[in-house]
């Protein structure tokens, strides 16, 4: 690539995961399709992505905990029922059409933004819930089943989780993106990379500006939202997972 190529790979970068991060998910939103516009296939577009985004996890991280508190119990919950769903998912994208799953997924995304949109006092107050097995084991589940979606569909997963640790198990917004950025970014993201990775390729010279691009606007993205608050954080969350959603429903009808 040449220098204004990589100047741009490294302003989307920047945007995506700038947003990604204040929201808690949705980088691929931009940045995948940027890849493939520029003329990756999609496979190697998906494993290249899915490497920079593991820096948009070490980027909000590096803000993240110094001002946040985590739950080792319920991070280690998150990952064990979350990353055999991503390997999973990461093990078949390569190997099937996904229009459908991808109009299918942007229905189900769009709807959860429509959903956060219309209740206003939600994820505001941190009200902790659903910790008893009965609630772990199906909020495990459904985050194996994310996870899953995760591994092979990449755009905007993260944003399930997002809203799934504040609905089921009642964190507020600013908490649950803190989760879902360190967690998500960096182990589920990692899982999927080295899957994509072996199974597939990976178009290395494109991730200096991506990588540079990653970090950068998952650190500015953590910072705005610790500084601003729930309520920021849960509009920029309505806006990205409505675009997200759109934009796959329009993906899967191309």
């Amino acid at each position: 690539m040449d220098i204004f190529e990589q100047l741009t790979l490294f302003v989307i970068s920047l945007i995506a995961n700038l947003f990604s991060a204040l929201a808690g998910g949705g980088a691929g939103l931009l940045q995948l399709p940027a890849l493939l516009f520029l003329g990756l296939p999609f496979g190697v577009a998906l494993a290249t992505h899915k490497v920079a985004s593991v820096f948009l996890g070490l980027g909000a991280t590096a803000r993240h905990l110094r001002s946040s508190e985590f739950n080792l119990k319920f991070s280690i919950f998150i990952l064990a029922t979350g990353l055999p769903g991503v390997v999973l998912g990461a093990s078949i994208i390569l190997q099937i059409d996904d229009r459908i799953s991808q109009g299918l997924l942007g229905i189900l995304t769009l709807g959860l933004g429509l959903y956060s949109w219309f209740k206003p006092e939600l994820g505001q107050v941190l009200s902790e819930r659903n910790r008893d097995l009965p609630g772990l084991v199906m909020g495990g589940l459904v985050l194996f089943f994310i996870g899953a979606l995760n591994g092979s569909l990449t755009s905007g997963t993260g944003l399930f989780v997002t809203l799934w640790l504040v609905r089921w198990f009642g964190l507020d917004y600013k908490a649950a993106v803190a989760y879902t950025l360190i967690l998500v970014g960096i182990f589920w993201n990692g899982s999927g990379a080295i899957t994509l990775g072996i199974l597939g390729n990976i178009e290395w010279s494109w991730l200096p500006a991506l990588i540079l691009g990653s970090l950068i606007g998952g650190y500015l993205g953590a910072h705005f939202a610790i500084v601003k608050g729930n309520k920021l954080v849960k509009r920029s969350f309505e806006v990205i997972t409505i675009l997200v959603g759109v934009s796959l429903i329009i993906k899967s009808l191309a």
